[in-house]
């Protein structure tokens, strides 16, 4: 055969394969509400162009069905690297009409090449998560490729050293069970269609066989369960089209790999803007709640945050956004929620969010409106002090520029995990309405009263009066009397104040004490 026949042959081939499952699959896809692999990477390159990494895996024989004719298109994995807004990445599409999606032999060599990559060529890697996971065929005829699970696990401990190196995101835009469902739990960014994303260790047919529970797959592991209840998940999106915008976005906020700087995009929000609404934000009264999130669009550049885990842990907010064009990441308690006192999941969410933020090099931003932790013999059965702990741990490793603005309340162990001026922030602000101080006036009686009063509580006017004695106390200008505050700002001024603290800090260094490494409570 000469050249030309061959590259028929070639093209022929491909043709094929760019088939996936075959035309009922690809319509069983579209009916279910999902686009199929190849059309998602159609609409996450840019003009849909990609070099495909193992077009031409298969299953080479291994569980290939009584006639020994069964070559699964791709393996049931796409395996590509592109352009996305103009930087290349790399992603893995699992092939859902090709066998569920499942993990071969074959397909999981492909992803491991596209790994090595990435890793090498340090570009983000997306994984589009349609997968039943690792495959079971019916014909288990081939011994040796059972016990080809004894080598299997590189995709987890590749994932792992990938860490902090690359961006990871896995977008859950169908089932990830069993081990597609770790894919998730070890990436940075995990958005979910609504009730199409799922993952679970096990998926349903799983669980009924080994406790008797009969469960649907979104009551199992849903959208809705990962993204409000678990936070294994970073937020729902309506379709196929709205998760691969939230990646892309996602992505314009991150350098390629921790040895960039983040990306810069033209800005025409002044950095000096003020914004006179901010001197309303806040109630008379310091016991009612208000919107985090108001102050939180008022002051980054045109509003515009990606909010991470947003129906997660409510009572903290953690999204990026940018200042100047430079992107930041910002952690602000949310008073509209539990009073915007930190819990357990809220701990994990800042902790996690703090760790990503700090790999990839971008400044921190403080928004402090706390009441402390969360005390009780629930939360301390639950491991509160741990969580707390962990909180502690990673905002204190950071060495990103950290700037904090002390909002309203700051009070206990909550005033540290926010970063308070023990921690190191590289600017630190209050508004005329800052409280800094163990905990809150009326804590402080219920503490103390029977030293001040004996075995009668105090009269309800005695009480306010010592209310308002302590409370004239806790005043930001005695805190920035002792220096322990940079300056107290007009509210308008704090798009001002923060973009000044993150200039003042851009070329930092920190050397941290020489250690294999800190020890991160779990």
């Amino acid at each position: 055969m000469n050249m030309r026949e061959l590259v028929q042959g070639l093209e022929a081939r491909r043709e094929i394969i760019r088939q996936m499952g075959g035309p009922e699959r690809v319509d069983k896809q579209h009916a279910r509400g999902k686009w199929t692999a190849r059309e998602r990477l159609a609409a996450f390159f840019d003009d849909g162009l990609y070099f495909e990494v193992g077009m031409h895996g298969t299953q080479m024989g291994m569980f290939s069905g009584p006639t020994g004719q069964d070559k699964p298109p791709a393996d049931a994995v796409i395996c590509a690297f592109g352009q996305v807004e103009g930087r290349l990445v790399c992603s893995v599409a699992y092939d859902f009409t090709v066998k569920g999606g499942t993990i071969g032999y074959t397909g999981e060599e492909k992803v491991t090449r596209l790994r090595h990559m990435a890793e090498r060529g340090r570009c983000p890697i997306v994984w589009f998560i349609d997968s039943g996971g690792a495959r079971i065929d019916a014909d288990t005829s081939h011994a040796d490729a059972v016990s080809l699970f004894a080598g299997t696990g590189h995709l987890f401990r590749e994932q792992v050293a990938m860490s902090g190196v690359v961006p990871q995101v896995a977008a859950m835009v169908g089932p990830g069970a069993a081990g597609t469902a770790y894919i998730p739990g070890l990436a940075d960014y995990v958005p979910m269609v609504k009730g199409i994303g799922s993952m679970a260790l096990g998926g349903p047919s799983l669980v009924k066989a080994v406790t008797g529970q009969d469960v649907s797959e979104q009551d199992l592991g849903g959208s809705k369960i990962h993204s409000e209840v678990s936070g294994v998940g970073d937020g729902e999106f309506a379709n196929d089209e709205a998760c691969i915008a939230a990646v892309k976005k996602y992505l314009s906020f991150f350098p390629s790999s921790s040895e960039e700087a983040p990306p810069v995009r033209a800005c025409s929000d002044p950095i000096d803007r003020r914004d006179e609404s901010l001197l309303d934000l806040l109630p008379e009264s310091g016991k009612k709640p208000y919107d985090m999130y108001r102050l939180v669009r008022a002051i980054v550049d045109d509003g515009d945050i990606l909010d991470i885990k947003p129906r997660f842990a409510r009572n903290i907010v953690t999204c990026l956004a940018r200042f100047g064009g430079k992107p930041v990441g910002i952690v602000a308690n949310q008073p509209n929620w539990l009073g915007g006192i930190l819990d357990i999941d809220a701990a994990d969410k800042a902790a996690h969010f703090i760790q990503i933020c700090d790999a990839f090099q971008l400044p921190l931003v403080f928004l402090q409106d706390v009441p402390g932790f969360m005390v009780g013999t629930k939360v301390e059965a639950q491991g509160i002090i741990r969580h707390g702990a962990k909180m502690l741990h990673v905002m204190s490793a950071a060495t990103v520029p950290k700037i904090t603005v002390v909002v309203r309340k700051a009070y206990g162990a909550g005033y540290y995990v926010m970063c308070g001026r023990a921690f190191e922030p590289d600017l630190i602000g209050a508004w005329p309405t800052a409280e800094i101080s163990v905990m809150g006036a009326e804590g402080m009686i219920g503490i103390l009263w029977k030293k001040l009063f004996g075995d009668d509580p105090p009269t309800e006017v005695a009480k306010r009066e010592l209310v308002r004695e302590i409370g004239s106390r806790i005043d930001p200008f005695k805190v920035a009397g002792w220096g322990l505050v940079d300056d107290v700002i007009d509210p308008r001024d704090t798009r001002r104040a923060v973009a000044w603290g993150l200039e003042l800090a851009k070329n930092k260094r920190v050397d941290p004490p020489r250690r294999r490494r800190g020890i991160i409570p779990v």
